[in-house]
Parts: structure tokens; C-alpha cells; sequence
């Protein structure tokens, strides 16, 4: 198998021979992308004996009857292609201290939250020690390849604005927190070699204040007493970013006095980021009066490169429900090219873009053949994103034979993504639906279309079209005491501003004699978010990057129009069916010209870090 590149380590101290190792560096990471996708099929098939081999004693693999055997077309024949919940009785072991060799032979380390959820929770997804050094490697081909389009990178900084999340600890004692909260928290991150290419201008001390408040404070510090060094700026997912821009729109007044005074605000409270901060926080009038008449002017049009002149990009996540954020994005930075370098989830991280300054639309991820095993369901039409279940159904035996390997996936066609991991996943659907676009070499690259069944998302929330209707449900009873009824609804992810907020509109039959008081609608959001999954909630009250529900009750009628709209854009009759989230901006502006009245969520919901069940045993 081809030998991963190694990113700089021992070369930290001799500062001066460092442009000549990054070349050298770069050029390995090339070439490791060059030969894993060309000869992907056989590095995939290295990959999966690998895999088996190493968790053959694992009781998963020899109660599905493995028996030890590590080549492929055994594997296919008697492993089954599973869902969460197929899995969920081993994790639950795991998770209450089950230590035994139960889906791979190595201890799982931790568990790693999914945005995904089951039964309104995060999942979990067990990890090894090992896929750290994984995540690692993939990271550290990100910058090789962006240097082939922007060289340079290596002389200023990065701006990203990264944050660690809540955790939990399991009964059995694992910790179970998102998947980057475990990379900033590793020796991976914290104790990272010298690499140009990873010199923020965040502290480490910063990113791993777990305030939220004083995080992105001092963040924001940090980047504009470096401004004149940044070359790029971003975060995880857009919807991160512009919360940034908005953040400094607040409180730019006390930035500027921190950095007229060189002293950092009392309400930044966290003693190591106070530390960190002052090493980097110097008096600077000059600076201070410049931030000033930018951030006072009327207009925030390219605020970005106003305040950060020399920044050539901006990285962030703005494929699938983040393009949503585009039009922001492009407001705030005066067009800057928006480059989405790779492609990760908390079951495996998976590939990156070649060809970073392509058009968000255009966006297509190489899967690295190294980092799992590969498989892809065939989505014929609509299949498998129009379908009632949150959870996908199992497969039956013709089904299975549909499965297709990496290699083997046709241009232009729609799969849904099954992956076999290290940490002891196997034949495991992730509920990415994904379109070939093209190849390298023999590696194909992917556009990602959609998650599987999710109709709203504002940041890393899922909420599908079951879990909406049965929100919902809860909601509507409390209009019978008044004689009331919903008779219809739908949905929409608003960002016009920051956070953004989902919003329902509905059309309810009501007696004319009575009046259904403000509060009770205001009542109805609330247990609409109540229902919501434990993903929402953490972002309506830990993250604070989704904002209060919002029902606008609309004309009757309505649907009927919304109907007719459809009809006359070619619906047929026959299948039309009320859609339960729209994104048309025509449709949105029809719902929006019959509102008669507006209700939002008095109050956040209940949220606690962990699943229910650990916390009513604590």
C-alpha cells in the first residue's frame, strides 16, 4: 500500500531549511494522492482484508459467520448491509462497559457524536485510538493541494474560527462528543508539529475555551491584531463563519478598545486565554482607528476584505444545506472564492476536493482509498430521498447485489454511500447520497446531493420529514380544547439572518365564534422544538446557532394556491402531494403574501449533554 506522506515534525527548529522540506512535503503528498487513486481497486481491496483480518476474533464478524475469511467476495455474501439501529444493541453494550472484542478487536476509545439521529438522539460511533492518526493524514493533504492553486499560503496565516462542543461521558465510562471536539482536544491538534500551513491566528487556548462567548471574543481578537497576515480565513460550515461576521458586528466597539488599550474585556474571564490573548495583544491605536471607521460605515458589503485585506479565500463547508449561505458569503467578502476542501463525517472522514476554487455548485470530493472500505447503493429516480422512513429500510438480496465498489461506480449516477471502517463499522449505510462527477485516475469524485430524508437543517441539526410530522402532531392537539384543527403545513429553513430558525406555516380550521389566545401558538412552537431532536435543542441552547421557532398561520386556502402553483409549474394531479419543506423562493413568497398572524417559541427547550438514559441514571 502506498506509504502515507509524513507532515513536518522534527524540522520545527531550523526555521531557515523549512521552504525547501515544505516542497518536499507537498510533492510526497501529491504523489500519495496520485498513486492510492490510481490503483485504488487494489489499495481497496488491501484495505478490507486489512480490516478483517485484524477484527477477526470481533463477535460482530463471527456471529454474521465470517469465520475468519478476509477477501471480498465472502465478505459480500455474508456480511449484511446495516442501518444505525441494526448496530444499536452492540454500541449500547459498548457504551455501558462491555470491553469484550464485540465489532473490532481493538478497545473503542471513545465515542463520536453523529449530527444524525436515532430515536431523537445523537448517534454514536464507536472510534480507535488509530483513526486519529487518519483524520491526520487526511488533513495534512489539504494544504498540498490547495498550493497548486493559491501558492503562497505558507507566508501568513490562517483566520478559522474552531470551537469544541459539549461531551458526555457513557456509563461504561467512554467519552462521547462530536468529532472534532475530539480532534481539537488530541495531541494531534494540540501538540502538532511546526507546519506553515496550520499557523492560525487563533491560540490553542482559544479554540479549546468551552464559553462559547469567549471563544469566538477572543478568536475575533486574535484575528484582527493579525490582520495584515491573514491569507485565508473560514470555519467548519458557513453557517459558523457569517455567526462570526455577526458576532463582530455586535462588538466591534470593545474589540477596538482592546486593541487602542492592549488590555483584554473583564467579561473574557478564562485565565489561559487571557494569557494567550495578551502574548498576541499589543496597544495599537492606529489599528484600533482603522477597525473603527470600517465597522462604523453604513454598509458590512466585503467586510471581509476591508478588515483582512490580504485574504485570497474562504474556507468553509457550503455544499448540501450549507449553499443556503452563499449570497452572505459572497455579501460579506466582495465575491472571495469559497473553497470546500474536504469531505468528513463522524463515521469516517473520506476524501477531499482536487479543485478547490471550482464553483460551489461544482463542488466534488476524491474519496482517499485508504481511509475504509467503499460501497455504493444505486439510487434510481427519486429512491431513497423521498422516503417516509428517518431510519433506511433493510436491504433485501437483489438489493445487496446492487451494491457496487469504489472502482466500479458509472458517471453521473446517484449512490448512496455504505462504508466499512477500522473501528469497526461494516457494510454501514451513512445516509450521504452522492453523484459521480468524474475520475482521478481510477478514483471516482463525488458531488454530494443531500442527506438521506432530511427536509430542515439550519447548522449541523437533521430534522426529517417523520420526525417534522410527528413534532407537528404533538404541536396541533393543542388547538382541540378550542375547537381547532390543523389542516395542513409545511416548513422552511429561514437564514435571513443569523441564527437562522425554522419556520411552519399553517392553515387551521377554527370555529369563527372563538379566539384562540396568542400564547397557545406560542405554546405550539415550543412543543414543536420539545420534540425535535437532542441535535436541535443542543444548537437552540448550548451552540446558540438556531433561533426560536416560528409559526406563521396563514389564509385557508392557502394549500389549495400552493396546489395550483404546482400544477402550473407541470405537477401532475395525480401525484401531487403538499410538500412538507420548500426552498422555491416563488413558493416561499406565496406562503408568505397569505400570513395573517406570527408566533414564535417563548423559550428555549430542554437539552443536557448525553443521552436521556445516562442522564436519569446519574
Amino acid at each position: 500500500m502506498p506509504e502515507a506522506p509524513k507532515i513536518l515534525s522534527q524540522y520545527a527548529d531550523c526555521i531557515d531549511g523549512v521552504g525547501g522540506i515544505i516542497v518536499e512535503n507537498n510533492n510526497k503528498a501529491l504523489k500519495f494522492i496520485e498513486d492510492v487513486t490510481r490503483d485504488a481497486d487494489e489499495v481497496q481491496k488491501r484495505v478490507l482484508s486489512e480490516i478483517l483480518s485484524r477484527s477477526a476474533n470481533a463477535e460482530y464478524l463471527q456471529r454474521n459467520g465470517l469465520n475468519g475469511c478476509t477477501d471480498r467476495e465472502t465478505f459480500k455474501k455474508v456480511i449484511p448491509v446495516v442501518s444505525y439501529e441494526d448496530l444499536k444493541p452492540d454500541i449500547e453494550r459498548i457504551a455501558n462497559g462491555d470491553t469484550s472484542p464485540i465489532l473490532c478487536s481493538q478497545p473503542i476509545s471513545e465515542f463520536l457524536t453523529s449530527s444524525g439521529t436515532s430515536a431523537g438522539e445523537r448517534k454514536l460511533m464507536p472510534t480507535i485510538e488509530e483513526e486519529l492518526d487518519r483524520r491526520s493524514l487526511l488533513y495534512s493533504l489539504l494544504m498540498p493541494v490547495m498550493n497548486q492553486f493559491v501558492p503562497g499560503l505558507d507566508k501568513g496565516k490562517g483566520m478559522y474560527f474552531l470551537f469544541i462542543k459539549s461531551e458526555a461521558k457513557t456509563p461504561g465510562g467512554l467519552v462521547a462528543r462530536p468529532v472534532l471536539t475530539s480532534y481539537y482536544k488530541s495531541l494531534h491538534f494540540k501538540d502538532r508539529p511546526y507546519d506553515p500551513y496550520t499557523n492560525y491566528t487563533s491560540p490553542n487556548e482559544t479554540i479549546l475555551c468551552v464559553n462559547s462567548y469567549q471563544s469566538m471574543y477572543a478568536q475575533l481578537l486574535c484575528g484582527l491584531c493579525q490582520n495584515k497576515e491573514v491569507l485565508r480565513v473560514g470555519a467548519v460550515f458557513a453557517s459558523g463563519f457569517i455567526r462570526a461576521i455577526q458576532f463582530l458586528e455586535k462588538h466591534w466597539s470593545l474589540l477596538c478598545r482592546d486593541i487602542r488599550s492592549g488590555n483584554i474585556h473583564s467579561k473574557i474571564t478564562d485565565a489561559s486565554v487571557r494569557e494567550a490573548v495578551l502574548k498576541i495583544l499589543k496597544p495599537n491605536s492606529k489599528l484600533a482607528d482603522f477597525i473603527e471607521a470600517e465597522c462604523s460605515k453604513g454598509s458590512w458589503k466585503g467586510i471581509i476584505t476591508r478588515l483582512w485585506p490580504n485574504t485570497k479565500y474562504i474556507d468553509v463547508i457550503v455544499t448540501g444545506t450549507m449553499s443556503q449561505y452563499i449570497p452572505t458569503l459572497d455579501y460579506y467578502s466582495n465575491g472571495l472564492p469559497l473553497v470546500c476542501t474536504m469531505y468528513a463525517s463522524s463515521e469516517c472522514y473520506f476524501g477531499i476536493n482536487l479543485n478547490p476554487l471550482c464553483k460551489p455548485s461544482e463542488v466534488s470530493y476524491t474519496l482517499i482509498p485508504t481511509m475504509a472500505y467503499f460501497e455504493f447503493l444505486p439510487v434510481n429516480g427519486q429512491k431513497g430521498l423521498t422516503g417516509s422512513n428517518s431510519e433506511p429500510a433493510s436491504l433485501n438480496d437483489k438489493e445487496k447485489q446492487e451494491l457496487v465498489d469504489l472502482v466500479s461506480v458509472k458517471l453521473g449516477q446517484d449512490y448512496e454511500l455504505v462504508v466499512t471502517t477500522y473501528a469497526g463499522l461494516y457494510r454501514y449505510r451513512v445516509g450521504d447520497i452522492l453523484r459521480v462527477a468524474g475520475f482521478k485516475n481510477n478514483a471516482p469524485q463525488f458531488n454530494f446531493i443531500c442527506r438521506k430524508n432530511v427536509v430542515l437543517s439550519i447548522d449541523s441539526d437533521k430534522t426529517d420529514e417523520v420526525e417534522l410530522q410527528h413534532a407537528v402532531k404533538n404541536a396541533a392537539n393543542q388547538l382541540l380544547p378550542f375547537d381547532a384543527s390543523l389542516i395542513e403545513y409545511t416548513s422552511y429553513a429561514d437564514t435571513s439572518a443569523i441564527p437562522g430558525h425554522y419556520v411552519l406555516y399553517w392553515e387551521i380550521s377554527v370555529n369563527d365564534a372563538t379566539l384562540i389566545p396568542a400564547s397557545v401558538f406560542e405554546d405550539c412552537c415550543f412543543t414543536v422544538e420539545e420534540s425535535l431532536n437532542s441535535v436541535y435543542r443542543q444548537g437552540r441552547v448550548w451552540d446558540k446557532s438556531i433561533g426560536p421557532l416560528e409559526i406563521k398561520i396563514v389564509e385557508n386556502g392557502t394549500f389549495d394556491k400552493l396546489m395550483d402553483f404546482a400544477l402550473s409549474q407541470g405537477a401532475s394531479i395525480n401525484q401531487y402531494k403538499t410538500p412538507r419543506c420548500v426552498k422555491y423562493v416563488p413558493i416561499i413568497e406565496l406562503l408568505n403574501s397569505r400570513v395573517i398572524s406570527s408566533y414564535f417559541s417563548p423559550k428555549c427547550p430542554r437539552w443536557t449533554p448525553g443521552h436521556k438514559q445516562w442522564c436519569s441514571q446519574n
